[in-house]
C-alpha cells in the first residue's frame, strides 16, 4: 500500500503538479483551514469597504452641514452682503461644495450597492458551497477508513485462524505419533486439524477479498474522489480570489467615476474666485451708502460786534444744526445733515438720505409690480377656468369662482394704488436729485418767468404719522427745530421778520407738537419764508405772530419770483 502511494506521488508530480487533488491529496485538514481563512478574508475586506462607505456618508453630511451653516439666511443682513462679487463668489463656492458632498454620497451608495451587498450575498453562497465540498470529502474519508478497518479485521481473523490451524496440526501430529493413543482420538484430532485448516483457508479468502476491495476503493479514493472534490474546492477558491479582485477593481472605479464631476466642482470654485472684481465691489459701496447730499459750504463770518442782523449761509451747518448758541439740552448735534430712525421709518422712506430713499422706493415698486403680476396671472387663469365652466357646466360651477375673482380684483386695485403712491414719491426724489445736480435746472424750475409756479407735488398717505418720530431717532429733532426757530430770536428779538419767498398749500393736516413747529390744517394756505435745506422741513408763516417749521412732504410750494419781502398775511 505504501509502495503504491509513493508511485502515486511521483506520477502526480510529473503529470498534474498544478492541481490540489494530486499535490495536496493528504492535506485535507490544511485545505479546510485555508478555505476558512479565505472566507474570513473576504468578510474582512467587506467590513473595510463598509466602514469606508460610512466615512463617506459622514463626510458628506458634515460638508453639507458646513455649506448650509454659511448659506445666507433669509430676510437677514447677510442677503444684502451678496451684492458684492466676493460674497457671491463665496456663495458659489458653497454651492459647489454642496455638489462636492453629493459626489461622496454617490461613492458611498455605489460601494454599498456594487461591493458590500454583492460580497455579502457571495459570502453566504461561498460558505454553503465550501460546506458541501468538505462534507463530501469527509464522507469519502470516512468510507475509506471503514474499508480499511474491515481489511484490518479480516487480516487479524485470518492470522488467528492460521495460528489455530497450526496448533491443531501440531496436536494431530503429536497424537498420531503416540502409540498409546487410541485410533479414535487420532481420527478426531485429524478431523479437528482439517477443520481448522479449512477455517484458515476461508479467512484467507475473505482477507484477500477485503484486500482487493480496499485497494480498489483506495485507488478510487485517491485518484478519483479526492481529486474531484479538491478540484471543486480549488475552483471555489480561485473564484473567490477572482471575486475579491473584481471588488477591488470596482472599488477603484467607483472613486474614479466621480472624479470628472469633482473636477467640475473644483473648476466652479476656481471660476467663482476669478469672478471677484474689487473695483465693482468698491463701486457697490458707493451705491449702498451714497446719501445724495452735497458737502456743506463755507461758514460765513458772524460779527457780533456790529449792530447788524446776523446772517448765516444757507449752506452752513449752523442753519441745519441750530448752533447759533449753545444748546439748552447740552447735547451737541451730529455733523451728518440727516438723521436715521431706529425703526422702519415712515412709509415714504423720507427718513433716508435722498439717494438711499430713491433705491428703497424703487425696490418697493419692483416688489409691488411682481406681486401685481402674480395677481393678474392668477386672475387670468381663473377667468379662463370660469369660461370653461360656463361652456361645460358638468366640469364645475362658474359662480364658485366669483368670490375668489372679487378678492383678487381688490388685491390688484390695492397694489395698483400702492404702486402709484410709491411712483409719486420716487418722482419727487428723482426731481430733487436732478435739481440739486443741475443748478441751472433748479433756477429755471424755481423761478419761472410766469408769476407763480408749483415746484413740489409730494404724495403721502392721509393717515401719515406725525413727523415727530419719523424724521429722527431721539429728541435731537426737537432740539434742531428749537435752535432754528428760537435760538437766534432769543438774541435778536427786535430784528425784522424774514421776507416771504412764496406760498404753500397744506396737503395733509399736521400737529406741530414740538417746539419750533407749527400746526396746520389740510388745505390751509401759508407763506414760505425759508425753503427746505435738505432736512425735510420748510419754514412757513401764518401771520405776524405765528411761524414755524412743517414737513416739506406735507405741503405744495409755490415760489413767488416777484416777491420783494412784502409783509402781507392771510
Amino acid at each position: 500500500m505504501h509502495r503504491n502511494r509513493g508511485s502515486f506521488g511521483r506520477n502526480c508530480t510529473e503529470t498534474m503538479s498544478c492541481r490540489w487533488g494530486t499535490e495536496l491529496w493528504d492535506q485535507f485538514d490544511n485545505l479546510e483551514k485555508h478555505t476558512h481563512w479565505g472566507i474570513e478574508f473576504v468578510e474582512r475586506y467587506t467590513k473595510f469597504v463598509k466602514e469606508r462607505s460610512e466615512i463617506e456618508i459622514s463626510y458628506a453630511k458634515q460638508i453639507r452641514n458646513l455649506s448650509k451653516k454659511y448659506q445666507p439666511k433669509k430676510n437677514s443682513r447677510e442677503e444684502d452682503e451678496y451684492k458684492y462679487t466676493s460674497c457671491r463668489a463665496f456663495l458659489m463656492t458653497l454651492n459647489e461644495l454642496n455638489d462636492y458632498a453629493g459626489q461622496h454620497e454617490v461613492i458611498a451608495e455605489n460601494l454599498t450597492t456594487h461591493i458590500i451587498c454583492e460580497l455579502t450575498r457571495y459570502i453566504q453562497e461561498l460558505k454553503a458551497e465550501r460546506k458541501s465540498h468538505f462534507h463530501d470529502g469527509r464522507r469519502a474519508q470516512q468510507h475509506i477508513e471503514n474499508s480499511w478497518k474491515q481489511l484490518e479485521s479480516s487480516k487479524r481473523r485470518f492470522e488467528r485462524d492460521c495460528k489455530e490451524a497450526d496448533r491443531a496440526q501440531q496436536y494431530f501430529d503429536k497424537i498420531d505419533a503416540d502409540i498409546n493413543v487410541t485410533k479414535a482420538d487420532v481420527e478426531k484430532a485429524r478431523q479437528q486439524a482439517q477443520l481448522k485448516h479449512q477455517v484458515a483457508e476461508d479467512s484467507k479468502n475473505e482477507y484477500l477479498t477485503y484486500l482487493q476491495k480496499f485497494n480498489k476503493e483506495q485507488n478510487e479514493h485517491y485518484y478519483s474522489l479526492i481529486p474531484h472534490i479538491f478540484q471543486k474546492i480549488q475552483e471555489m477558491e480561485e473564484k473567490k480570489i477572482e471575486k475579491v479582485g473584481e471588488s477591488m477593481k470596482t472599488y477603484a472605479e467607483v472613486n474614479r467615476k466621480v472624479l470628472p464631476i469633482v473636477s467640475k466642482c473644483l473648476d466652479g470654485m476656481t471660476n467663482a474666485a476669478a469672478s471677484i472684481e474689487p473695483t465693482t465691489d468698491t463701486k457697490q459701496v458707493v451705491e449702498s451708502f451714497k446719501s445724495g447730499f452735497e458737502p456743506p459750504g463755507d461758514v460765513e463770518v458772524e460779527d457780533y460786534s456790529l449792530s447788524m442782523r446776523r446772517t448765516v449761509s444757507e449752506s452752513s451747518y449752523l442753519n441745519s444744526r441750530g448752533e447759533g448758541k449753545p444748546s439748552r439740552s447740552n447735547s451737541r448735534g451730529k455733523l451728518w445733515p440727516f438723521k436715521r430712525n431706529k425703526g422702519s421709518g415712515p412709509e415714504d422712506c423720507s427718513h433716508l438720505p435722498p439717494e438711499q430713499r430713491r433705491k428703497k422706493l424703487q425696490a418697493k415698486i419692483n416688489d409691488i409690480n411682481k406681486e401685481l403680476q402674480k395677481e393678474v396671472d392668477q386672475r387670468d387663469a381663473l377667468t379662463k377656468m370660469k369660461d370653461v365652466y360656463v361652456k361645460n357646466p358638468h366640469m364645475g360651477d362658474p359662480n364658485s369662482l366669483d368670490s375668489r375673482l372679487e378678492e383678487i380684483g381688490q388685491n390688484i386695485d390695492k397694489l395698483e394704488l400702492d404702486s402709484r403712491k410709491y411712483e409719486a414719491w420716487l418722482l419727487e426724489v428723482e426731481t430733487r436729485l436732478a435739481d440739486k445736480s443741475d443748478p441751472h435746472r433748479r433756477q429755471s424750475g424755481l423761478y419761472d418767468s410766469n408769476a407763480t409756479t408749483p415746484v413740489n407735488n409730494n404724495c403721502a398717505p392721509v393717515n401719515r404719522e406725525s413727523p415727530d418720530g419719523s424724521y429722527t431717532e431721539d429728541h435731537s429733532t426737537e432740539h434742531h427745530l428749537k435752535s432754528r426757530s428760537t435760538d437766534f430770536d432769543d438774541d435778536f428779538d427786535d430784528e425784522d421778520p424774514l421776507p416771504t419767498i412764496g406760498t404753500c398749500k397744506s396737503l395733509y393736516p399736521f400737529e406741530g407738537q414740538n417746539e419750533g413747529t407749527i400746526s396746520m390744517a389740510e388745505g390751509e394756505l401759508l407763506y414760505v419764508i425759508e425753503e427746505d435745506k435738505g432736512d425735510g422741513w420748510t419754514r412757513v408763516r401764518r401771520n405776524e405772530d405765528e411761524e414755524g417749521y412743517v414737513p416739506t412732504s406735507y405741503i405744495k410750494v409755490f415760489f413767488d419770483t416777484n416777491a420783494k419781502g412784502a409783509m402781507t398775511y392771510i
